[in-house]
């Protein structure tokens, strides 16, 4: 008579784990993600003979179109007087609204220049000591803020011990202190929001175009929030123009070359790209959102990183994929 019961069988040799299980067969690591072929498409630079072309293009087309209008008031003027003075009025109002946004764009163009201005000039102060040329910069970052209700503590203090402080580098370091941290963590958790926003919609959504488009919109968001929340206020040209700065500078460094570190770094040896095509990309392209606000953190904050040190990927990552894509880590 038999029993049934356990039966205990001996490998001869260890189980592999799962992370060394070969990828799956849709996943082609050598493909670019979304980010990168975002960043090539912003930093192409468009040659000559077609920034003429499309200049010439656009004057012809708004020659036609103004030509067309004034044609069409006089008719309408010499038929019937009131219904030309209605198409009157509603032209010179469409010509105010334009130059009104025209007005905007360049102030936002003159905050953004402000700026880069202020980054510059404290940068020298910091490396020449220059104690005059620290006060300047300090006065100009007092200007800037000096209408912004929620730093109006920090304006209090900086005025109260500023006079205190008798070098460079204290000095601004005392103005990132009272006015620059609180805003150096709103920054970071817009970039903490869109690389969560642009993994997630790349791993989720199975449409070829959705990663991209997410991408785009995601980081055109990210860069305008942060540029807002440290003063700039960019316009709508100007928030592609300070896009184009950022991923300049990014494919300039190589900060967007897609490396084994970006999956490794987050979900533990390109495991999760050896499961998931889809997860492995979303994680790639929500470490190279947090690579673009990185630099956009660079770009817009008006003092170089002193107090506080300058937030890494790894730890916008973990922040913002904690939960998404594996076990929750705790803040760093």
């Amino acid at each position: 008579m038999t029993t049934n019961g356990p039966v205990l069988i001996d490998l001869d040799t260890p189980s592999p784990s799962p992370a060394e299980a070969p990828p799956v067969d849709d996943f082609d690591a050598g493909r670019p993600v979304a980010m990168q072929h975002l960043a090539a498409l912003s930093v192409r630079k468009p040659s000559r003979l077609a920034k003429w072309f499309w200049s010439l293009l656009v004057s012809l087309i708004g020659f036609v179109v103004s030509l067309a209008a004034w044609d069409y008031v006089n008719a309408l003027l010499a038929r019937s007087p009131v219904l030309g003075l209605i198409v009157t009025v509603l032209v010179a109002g469409f010509v105010a609204v334009m130059a009104l946004i025209s007005l905007r764009e360049l102030a936002a163009f003159g905050r953004l220049r402000r700026l880069d201005k202020v980054h510059k000039e404290a940068q020298e102060a910091i490396a020449s000591n220059d104690l005059a040329l620290a006060r300047n910069v300090l006065s100009d970052i007092k200007k800037l803020y000096k209408n912004r209700a929620d730093l109006e503590w920090g304006l209090a203090q900086l005025s109260d011990r500023e006079a205190e402080v008798m070098d460079a580098d204290g000095l601004l370091q005392l103005a990132e202190q009272t006015l620059l941290l609180p805003l150096d963590d709103r920054a970071r958790a817009e970039v903490e929001a869109a690389a969560r926003q642009v993994a997630t919609v790349t791993a989720i959504v199975p449409l070829a175009l959705a990663d991209l488009i997410t991408a785009l919109t995601a980081n055109l968001r990210m860069i305008r929030r942060i540029a807002e929340i440290y003063g700039g206020r960019s316009g709508t040209f100007g928030s592609w123009r300070l896009t184009r700065t950022v991923l300049t500078h990014l494919v300039a460094t190589g900060a967007v070359a897609v490396g084994d570190d970006l999956i490794g770094t987050v979900a533990g040896g390109g495991a999760l790209a050896k499961v998931s095509r889809r997860f492995g990309e979303g994680v790639i392209n929500g470490a190279l959102t947090a690579r673009v606000g990185v630099a956009a953190l660079e770009v817009c904050r008006p003092l170089p990183w002193g107090v506080a040190s300058k937030p890494t990927v790894s730890q916008i990552v973990s922040r913002a994929l904690a939960g998404l894509f594996g076990r929750p880590k705790a803040d760093q």
